[in-house]
């Protein structure tokens, strides 16, 4: 990657991107944006609640977290969404034309009890929500960008027992089905919550503090389903808003805390509440495993912050890069998914695999290992969306063939597709530090 040494230089990439961008947002196919530049960083962020007008009882709000990077007028934006899955090609065109943002990054918790439409999760752009939503994450990110400050950014990770477990589980006959359905061996919804792996149990932090390194921003990392209380029929940001607020607390609210799930699509809590069969059920929802996963990760993740060293100075190097894959569908060749990916690298330490869709853990873990092998802190963030066709379940080779929910099923993408989705990650980063040759 070309490192900007001047203004005209930095002049000529960026106009070079912007027709880029205007090409992907145009045609939605073969992306290949890229930037890399190093500076003082700037960084801005804001918090909005999202819970939209609904006769469901609110137990506790929704919101949308934001954080602005800034280098040398380069611009990126990160915002964390407590919702199922969001998609909005609105969004990053009305803040690329209203802030001059190149890229926004919509993460999901992928939580199971947003508000409801007709007692149904509507996650489509069709929405009658959609519209305040786009409008509230709009303004959160405007929020940010109008209070840049200095800024400086450092990651670590820490391991402690798992919250989750493995909800396709291998049977007798050697296929997996989901823990829902039991059998003359496991009971239904492993009541006795058996640790089955494999899960990831490492937490990944992004620290953003001002240059008196006073903690103003955490990025929390974190691969398991939001979905403890899952069909209680009301509105909650689930264990994700409990350890959000938590840690905001902890911080004496001076900072804002941005959950990003990650490789968690075959990954359940450990603690869940009473599912009921409807909206009309009586059984009461128990929002105590809630409270509690979110406040253990909420405890780990205070400690971890506390604990990551900032930079001497403020010096940043961030470089990134735009890409997209495409794919058809695991039965029907019809089906088509164009899946979008941005790859980050953050002072040639911390690298970042921003995926959309439900990946599952092991590609999580794979990429994990393979960002070691490079002396580098790898995270996946995963329900990212960052443009093109939002791609579903990610079934990694081997769950695919032994099945269960989200491993296999008629909608589904490709077989293998997951594992392309990180080699191009694992590509692309190695064409970002400048190891990976482009022509002979």
């Amino acid at each position: 990657m070309q490192k900007m040494t001047s203004s005209g230089k930095r002049r000529a990439v960026y106009s070079r991107k912007t027709l880029l961008l205007t090409f992907l947002f145009a045609a939605a196919v073969n992306i290949h944006a890229a930037f890399a530049d190093n500076g003082k960083l700037m960084a801005g962020t804001s918090k909005i609640n999202i819970t939209p007008k609904t006769d469901q009882f609110i137990h506790d709000s929704v919101f949308a977290r934001s954080l602005v990077l800034e280098l040398n007028g380069q611009r990126l934006a990160f915002v964390s969404l407590d919702l199922p899955i969001f998609t909005s090609e609105r969004i990053e065109q009305v803040c690329k034309q209203r802030y001059n943002i190149a890229k926004v990054i919509l993460s999901s918790s992928h939580n199971h009890s947003a508000p409801m439409v007709d007692n149904k999760i509507n996650v489509s752009e069709s929405s009658p929500f959609q519209p305040f939503y786009e409008e509230q994450i709009i303004k959160v990110v405007g929020e940010a960008l109008a209070q840049l400050f200095p800024a400086k950014i450092a990651a670590g990770k820490s391991t402690f027992p798992q919250l989750g477990f493995n909800r396709l589980i291998v049977r007798e006959d050697g296929k997996a089905r989901e823990s829902w359905i039991g059998d003359e061996h496991y009971r239904v919804e492993n009541p006795e919550r058996i640790p089955f792996g494999p899960v990831d149990p490492e937490l990944g932090v992004i620290k953003i503090t001002d240059m008196q390194d006073n903690p103003r921003v955490i990025m929390m990392n974190y691969a398991m389903h939001a979905d403890v209380v899952c069909f209680n029929y009301a509105v909650s940001a689930d264990y994700p808003g409990v350890a959000s607020r938590k840690v905001e607390a902890a911080f004496g609210n001076k900072v804002n805390c941005l959950f990003v799930n990650g490789g968690g699509g075959n990954v359940e809590s450990l603690m869940i509440s009473p599912r009921k069969s409807g909206p009309k059920d009586t059984t009461a929802t128990n929002y105590a495993p809630m409270e509690r996963t979110g406040e253990l990760l909420a405890w780990e993740t205070v400690k971890l912050a506390k604990n990551i060293t900032m930079p001497a100075n403020g010096e940043t190097d961030i470089k990134y890069k735009v890409d997209s894959l495409h794919f058809i569908g695991r039965y029907d060749a019809k089906r088509a998914f164009n899946v979008h990916l941005v790859t980050l690298l953050i002072n040639n330490h911390i690298s970042i695999a921003v995926c959309p869709g439900e990946m599952f853990v092991q590609f999580q873990l794979d990429w994990k290992d393979k960002m070691k092998l490079a002396s580098m802190n790898g995270f996946m963030f995963g329900y990212s969306w960052s443009g093109g066709k939002w791609p579903g379940y990610i079934p990694d080779v081997r769950s695919a063939a032994l099945g269960g929910y989200g491993a296999d099923g008629d909608n589904l993408i490709q077989v293998g597709a997951g594992e392309q989705i990180v080699t191009k990650h694992l590509e692309n980063y190695y064409k970002l530090n400048g190891l990976m040759r482009t022509s002979w």
